[in-house]
């Protein structure tokens, strides 16, 4: 299964806001709805391409109340998830999966709320230490080029 996860702008309240428009209501009504962080929505779909369409279709309502769309598809990292334009990327063919763990955006994890991201490039399998203020957990997400130097 891949995962979506929406992580919603701090000044809205993004279950509300996606649940009280019948648009992104009838999009999600699929779908077991969890919140894995703070102020998230996050669901499963079948597949990366399912995934992608699942954005796509919510796309109006991500630019308003979301401050992050992501995806986790195992096939490409069991624990790691990908941004939602490296995920576009991986579906359509024009970025090997393989090609994906060098350009990450981490997220230190405050009272369950993804905070202050550290961009960093991993080098020979390490990933440089989260150093922007003492948390007890991050959270990594592979980025595409494009989002990494912009």
């Amino acid at each position: 299964m891949t995962r979506v996860c929406l992580l919603g702008d701090p000044d809205v309240n993004l279950t509300y806001e996606l649940l009280s428009r019948e648009t992104a209501r009838d999009a999600l009504a699929t779908y077991d709805i969890e919140e894995p962080y703070e102020n998230s929505v996050a669901v499963d779909t079948v597949s990366l391409g399912a995934a992608v369409s699942l954005l796509n279709d919510l796309n109006w309502y991500l630019v308003r109340f979301a401050d992050e769309a992501l995806v986790r598809e195992p096939s490409v990292s069991a624990d790691e998830w990908l941004s939602r334009d490296l995920a576009r990327e991986v579906r359509d063919g024009a970025v090997p999966p393989e090609e994906t763990d060098q350009r990450l955006k981490v997220f230190g994890l405050v009272d369950g709320r993804p905070v202050e991201p550290l961009y960093v490039r991993r080098t020979q399998g390490e990933t440089p230490e989260y150093d922007l203020r003492d948390v007890d957990e991050t959270v990594i997400v592979r980025v595409s080029e494009s989002e990494f130097s912009g």
